[in-house]
């Protein structure tokens, strides 16, 4: 884990840099989808999401947790087949990483962050890093 400072500009700047924010999300997607077939599965997607979102791993109730992924699919499996693909999956982390940057504000917070979750991918990108 990191330490960085976030606010609402560092997210919608990030996301809004299509490039930088679609190589990204596609590196994200292809860490998730461990089984290689292209689609995200509620196991695949439940195993890493949090570190790539940075919620953390602290103890969670099982049924608030699946109460999670249950809205997601519901929200975002657009031809409800059971599994989120590559254009849903980026509509989904476009859709939290705005909500994250709405949360924030415009105030700089401290966060600590996973180095390999997309919220570190903004800070690095405001620093010129990616």
């Amino acid at each position: 884990m990191s330490l960085a400072v976030v606010n609402e500009t560092t997210v919608t700047t990030f996301v809004e840099d299509r490039k930088a924010f679609e190589n990204c999300v596609k590196e994200c997607f292809e860490m998730l989808d461990v089984d290689g077939d292209r689609v995200l599965s509620r196991s695949e997607l439940r195993e890493g999401f949090c570190k790539i979102i940075s919620l953390g791993h602290e103890s969670r109730k099982e049924e608030k947790i699946d109460h999670l992924f249950n809205t997601i699919f519901n929200r975002f499996d657009e031809d409800q087949n059971g599994s989120i693909d590559p254009q849903e999956f980026r509509c989904l982390i476009r859709e939290l990483m705005f909500a994250m940057g709405r949360g924030f504000g415009n105030s700089p917070v401290l966060v600590a962050l996973e180095i390999d979750s997309l919220l570190m991918k903004a800070v690095e990108h405001e620093f010129g890093q990616i």
